[in-house]
């Protein structure tokens, strides 16, 4: 069986937004329901998202297990998994932790780019590493089942991280520093501690993420696949394309800024470019996953290996640690 999925996705909802991806034969979507939210908040994210599921049901349901990607595979509908960016919704209160995932949250991000209550985000200039409440919440989120991803934060903690888990942690959405050097792309050492701990990272599409942003080439990008694959085995390789389709370029404002500062912060952008990038040619929506599968061939893995990075390795690990 040969699954597709995109482990990372923050778009615009919408009924068009959801074709998309059914016409790229997405069995899953991870999706990110909160970036600065508290509980409140991402509470009435979630209900916006029983709208769509109600609205929508002939193309996305809810998915909380591995189960729900073979059901979705059969039914030839997408199945959507709730993740945060942040921790925020958790606010100070370990109990939470089991709340949201009452919720229907299978992910969450220690930080998002600062030092939060959990650990250190990749932007700032020191890395403590998981603080005491961290490696409480790790504990917690073992125990009912949330996945750690480290996307956004940095080295040390990342590392701390993998340390302190007793289950693989992921990096979602994220490439490998050697080929595009930036503060949320990840080192060598770190892609094969995360290898060695069993963990997963989702290759990102976002263009800041991607060596000669906008214009790199599909070549490009599958020839740095094969190269991570050199250092940490084909099966700790899959998407988290971070698209964000039909977002206003507010959204980008909201996502580096939100309620933390009153001065803009460009993140891994520029004044210049305060805007969303536009999205490499053969990848501007999901339907580039084709464009991904010609590629990876083209640059010398087998069919199994594509199948793999392309969603069976993301199935897989759903399939031992999501429950």
């Amino acid at each position: 069986m040969s699954y597709r999925i995109d482990n990372l996705q923050y778009c615009n909802w919408s009924e068009n937004i959801f074709r998309i991806n059914n016409k790229a034969k997405l069995d899953a979507v991870h999706v990110t329901i909160a970036y600065h939210e508290d509980f409140d908040e991402v509470q009435n994210n979630i209900n916006q998202w029983q709208v769509y599921f109600n609205d929508f049901k002939d193309l996305i349901f809810h998915g909380k297990t591995y189960k729900d990607i073979e059901k979705a595979h059969k039914e030839n509908k997408t199945a959507i998994f709730f993740g945060f960016q942040n921790c925020s919704p958790i606010e100070d209160n370990i109990s939470l932790v089991e709340t949201v995932h009452n919720m229907g949250t299978v992910f969450m991000q220690l930080t998002y780019n600062n030092q939060s209550l959990l650990a250190t985000g990749c932007y700032e200039e020191n890395d403590s590493g998981v603080t005491r409440m961290g490696k409480e919440v790790i504990k917690e989120m073992n125990r009912v089942g949330i996945i750690i991803d480290m996307s956004h934060s940095a080295e040390k903690s990342t590392l701390d991280a993998m340390q302190i888990s007793e289950k693989p942690i992921v990096v979602t959405h994220a490439n490998p520093s050697f080929w595009h050097e930036v503060k949320r792309n990840k080192s060598e050492i770190l892609l094969k501690e995360l290898s060695q701990s069993k963990g997963m990272i989702g290759l990102s599409l976002y263009p800041h993420h991607l060596l000669n942003g906008s214009n790199c080439s599909l070549e490009s990008f599958c020839e740095m696949v094969a190269k991570t694959a050199e250092i940490m085995g084909t099966e700790c390789i899959g998407i988290g394309s971070d698209l964000c389709l039909g977002q206003p370029d507010t959204v980008v404002e909201w996502m580096r800024n939100g309620t933390w500062t009153k001065n803009r912060d460009y993140g891994e952008g520029s004044a210049d470019n305060a805007a969303f990038p536009r999205q490499p040619e053969w990848f501007k929506d999901a339907t580039g996953f084709n464009n991904l599968e010609d590629g990876l061939v083209n640059v010398g893995f087998n069919k199994e290996e594509v199948d793999g990075i392309l969603g069976n390795n993301w199935f897989n690990f759903y399939k031992e640690n999501i429950f």
